[in-house]
């Protein structure tokens, strides 16, 4: 059913024919102008003027009550929750030596700060370890709490710090300054004792006494990109060893006096003959934080 209402728009009457059919409606409106789009229909446009006004008002209310509610100079902010204000927030570090046997730190831990040394790695066998379970039990009978080490290598650096963005530029320095680097072996069989630069620990380590030339051309090498970083290089008149074992403080005159000489006459009359560690040089390796690179030589 179709009907028919009357709009006015300036004095000029539009006709306006309606369908009440709801299939239709899409088709149904057809509006006959004769100057303005701007048309008014008698009833309805006055009450949604004043319902538009109306709701006009109270929005404004509204928005006057909530800007009222915030503090000064804060219109429009809403307060950081307090988990989120944590959730970036950086614990300080405690370095508890209880975690770790009783070892100390040689320098305070911090973020982006990677502690990296140099070596040559050592792989034992299963004579190595069985003679080292020997050393240790004999030490701890003689009073003298060693610990064994969990793995062997030769030390050819100081532990240094790099910076997180130094790794790779100072690993690809090592890698260019060992490119005619060649291998060699090492031969180890006389014990000694060691300690680290502040007295914290005590190193009961066998010596290099085959190999030392070599080692020393080795450290050179890496000492001079060392130098490029501005880091520490090594000792002066290095005594290249393997550590067995450690002990928390400086134990060096117990370890001698106490323990040495029977140490060492385990390892001279040993059931298979003196033993002697030999170690054949072809990798070298850079271990940086939890990071471990290889570095082949010739």
């Amino acid at each position: 059913m179709c009907g028919v209402i009357f709009c006015y728009q300036q004095g000029h009457r539009m006709l306006v024919s309606y369908s009440s059919s709801s299939e239709d409606e899409s088709d149904c409106f057809i509006v006959q102008r004769k100057r303005s789009s701007n048309v008014t229909c008698h009833g309805e446009g006055s009450r949604f003027d004043k319902r538009t006004k109306v709701e006009s008002v109270n929005s404004d209310d509204s928005n006057e009550q909530n800007k009222e509610s915030l503090p000064e100079g804060e219109h429009g902010r809403l307060p950081v929750p307090d988990t989120v204000l944590h959730m970036f927030r950086e614990e300080p570090w405690v370095d508890d030596s209880a975690n770790h046997g009783g070892r100390c730190r040689s320098f305070q831990h911090e973020r982006g700060n990677w502690a990296t040394y140099v070596f040559l790695p050592y792989t034992p066998d299963e004579v190595f370890l069985e003679l080292l379970d020997e050393m240790t039990a004999l030490a701890r009978s003689l009073d003298v709490p060693l610990t064994h080490a969990e793995e062997f290598h030769i030390s050819l650096s100081q532990t240094v710090v790099l910076r997180h963005h130094w790794i790779q530029p100072f690993v690809q320095s090592l890698r260019s300054s060992m490119a005619d680097s060649k291998g060699f072996f090492c031969l180890a069989q006389r014990l000694n004792v060691y300690s680290n630069s502040d007295k914290t620990r005590t190193f009961l380590g066998l010596e290099i006494s085959i190999g030392h030339a070599q080692l020393v051309e080795l450290t050179k090498v890496i000492d001079r990109t060392m130098e490029e970083f501005r880091l520490t290089t090594f000792y002066q008149n290095p005594s290249f060893h393997v550590s067995l074992g450690w002990c928390v403080g400086d134990q060096i005159a117990q370890l001698k006096s106490a323990c040495l000489p029977q140490l060492q006459n385990l390892l001279d009359h040993h059931e298979e003959g003196p033993f002697r560690l030999g170690i054949h040089c072809h990798e070298l390796r850079c271990k940086t934080g939890n990071k471990v690179f290889s570095i082949l030589l010739q």
